[in-house]
């Protein structure tokens, strides 16, 4: 079993968001430790895609997506804490948000889930934040589809393949 370190989150979304798949999610509490398999990711691609938080400009809640790959964006989102691993090179805000888990589809759900708070927003990707992701050889078939939940985006944002998802085998 490997941490994958901030050098594996240096990498672009494009290739991290389908590479994540079949990696195992960490979390920490006081209750223990609990590791769900990801099932489903979605990229957000910098200020040029309108579907990113950051497509509207830097500000206080984007700061965090403007830093090097390996810590955590976590924003507030319909009731729900949402899971982003920032990824890619710092000053070009990007991120993979983490959409389901093994038992848990929806990315509100696995938040609560797994107790993924906003005081997890900014904190590297390492146990000593509680937060954290391993790598034990698996390697999933998946699928490529459209991502949802963004019709405020440009149409051709809307339509990217960049939602992917483990396959039923």
């Amino acid at each position: 079993m490997a941490i994958l370190s901030s050098a594996y989150f240096a990498a672009d979304s494009r290739m991290l968001a389908p590479d994540l798949l079949g990696k195992l999610l960490c979390r920490s509490t006081a209750a223990g430790i609990q590791r769900r398999r990801i099932t489903e990711t979605e990229i957000y691609y910098g200020t040029e895609d309108t579907a990113c938080h950051a497509s509207h400009g830097r500000t206080l809640r984007t700061e965090v997506m403007y830093h090097a790959g390996g810590v955590a964006y976590v924003y507030h989102c319909h009731m729900f804490d949402l899971l982003n691993l920032v990824t890619g090179p710092a000053e070009h805000p990007e991120c993979v948000l983490i959409r389901g888990v093994e038992g848990f589809l929806g990315p509100g759900r696995l938040s609560k889930a797994m107790d993924i708070t906003r005081a997890l927003n900014g904190l590297p990707l390492t146990p000593e934040s509680g937060l954290w992701i391993e790598y034990d050889g698996m390697r999933p078939k998946y699928t490529a589809a459209p991502r949802i939940g963004i019709m405020s985006a440009a149409p051709v944002d809307r339509e990217r393949p960049w939602r992917f998802t483990v396959s039923q085998t």
